[in-house]
């Protein structure tokens, strides 16, 4: 385990432990810069260097043993993928758990800027080592969210940690296209991937788009790869992962084979249930578009003639992020009726569900849509809407324009999900500007974030008729 966290952590001393005590040597490394180890630590720049040395240098050690297993979360998953094509063959296994082979890169899109996760893990990060900072964390978590809303956004870092960081500004200022960011993809990798990989991740993870990415290029070349995805944020700590370790790991590290099951394990929500399935996505799902319609209703018949909905998106009072895929303590599945009772979030809902109807694979949205401004943001999500009316995130996902005074349909890619409506329960669509402090706040005037200081409120019109049927897009099994 490579780490830039530390080797005396809780989390380390949870995840070595246990393996410790049921066959494993366990090695715990701090990589270049942190906690002891020399030189400076230049995030995820050096991981490919520094990990092959490392593997070179452990399996030349007289009590090694003849397997390696690699095994971590996060950035210490990350770490796996950086060398994980370029491997000796005493390395039997790997297990990444909620990560992925481009990490960071995904929260840098030009189509929607994740401001939440890298900016409180670069926060997190310059002040881990600080004196005290472990009693310090919930006054630093504090200053972080009050950062993230500083104009211009390019002095967030000050705010956050009392001084310029280079590392936040450049996240700030750099998409994921930028030379900035050159060494930190590590896709090309995956496919050339020839041990067996198990990975773990969560509905509300973070990193899950990536990671379903990378599963699915080790499936589709038929490697030696399995997939667990259970109901959990970036920070939920389950055992399934040590089980892992010594199921999977454990077993090729002794030349067996581990015990049978299918390669992807999924946790069903609603259902609250796991099942087991040949591949990603499952086959037997299909398509099916559930129409945004007049007086907020949401139905699988194609919209008839009606007005568009019209909200009032103000960066000033931009739209919160509730729950969802956040590292906060506010993340997850939480209950969205103070969200949806705002004036600039949008509802449509169906009528009560006469039957089960499950929803396993890739969500999407087609959103027929127009901005007075032309720079504006469009936040989908999808909730299940308990007997009581309380209404559950189920997943989510953004899209920036740069045309948004054009009338036209604005595709949205959420989360993947498994979950199951209830009889008796309904399916709910949420249609919005934002999700801040998740999403960077559109300021309005397609001025850079680290430099603009002028909000604009925008009008925002969602068309839903039979020329312009906005949709949501669920691949659905109907269960009787």
């Amino acid at each position: 385990m490579r780490t830039p966290y530390g080797r005396r952590t809780k989390l380390g001393f949870y995840l070595t432990r246990p393996l410790a005590e049921r066959g494993y040597q366990v090695l715990i490394q701090s990589v270049r810069g942190t906690f002891g180890s020399g030189g400076t630590f230049d995030p995820m720049r050096q991981e490919r260097e520094d990990g092959l040395a490392t593997v070179n240098w452990l399996i030349e050690q007289p009590w090694c043993g003849e397997a390696v297993v690699l095994f971590g979360l996060s950035y210490v998953g990350y770490v796996q993928w950086a060398i994980a094509d370029q491997l000796p063959p005493q390395v039997k296994a790997m297990i990444p758990h909620v990560t992925e082979s481009a990490l960071m890169l995904e929260f840098l899109r030009t189509g929607g800027f994740s401001l939440e996760s890298p900016f409180e893990w670069s926060a997190l990060i310059d002040t881990q080592e600080r004196r005290l900072a472990s009693l310090r964390e919930p006054l630093q978590a504090r200053k972080t969210a009050r950062a993230m809303r500083v104009l211009p956004l390019g002095q967030a870092d000050v705010a956050a940690i009392g001084r310029h960081s280079q590392f936040i500004e450049d996240l700030l200022a750099n998409d994921q296209n930028a030379p900035r960011w050159d060494g930190f993809d590590q896709r090309h990798r995956v496919p050339n991937v020839s041990i067996p990989v198990s990975s773990i991740g969560g509905w509300y993870d973070i990193f899950l788009p990536g990671q379903l990415r990378d599963f699915r290029i080790l499936q589709d070349q038929g490697k030696r790869v399995r997939l667990t995805i259970g109901p959990w944020t970036h920070q939920d700590i389950s055992n399934v992962a040590i089980d892992e370790a010594l199921e999977f790991g454990l077993a090729y590290a002794r030349g067996e084979q581990p015990p049978h099951r299918l390669p992807v394990r999924l946790f069903v929500m609603g259902e609250e249930a796991w099942r087991d399935f040949e591949s990603w996505p499952p086959t037997g799902y299909s398509p099916q578009r559930f129409y945004l319609g007049a007086d907020g209703v949401l139905a699988g018949d194609s919209p008839t003639a009606s007005d568009p909905d019209r909200f009032r998106y103000d960066p000033a009072d931009p739209t919160p992020s509730v729950g969802g895929a956040r590292m906060t303590k506010d993340r997850g599945r939480v209950d969205n009726t103070a969200l949806e009772a705002r004036a600039d979030v949008l509802t449509f809902t169906t009528p009560v569900l006469d039957r089960d109807v499950e929803v396993i694979g890739e969500v999407s949205a087609e959103i027929w849509f127009q901005s007075s401004l032309s720079y504006a943001d469009v936040f989908v999500r999808l909730c299940d809407v308990d007997p009581k009316g309380r209404s559950w995130n189920i997943c989510d996902g953004l899209t920036s324009l740069t045309n948004a005074d054009q009338v036209g349909c604005v595709s949205v890619q959420l989360w993947a999900t498994a979950h199951r409506f209830k009889r008796g329960h309904r399916i709910r669509v949420q249609v919005s500007s934002g999700a801040f402090p998740r999403y960077a706040r559109n300021v309005g005037t397609g001025e850079p974030c680290t430099t603009a200081t002028v909000l604009r409120a925008a009008d925002q019109t969602v068309f839903h008729d039979p020329a312009r049927p906005s949709a949501v897009i669920l691949p659905v099994r109907a269960v009787s």
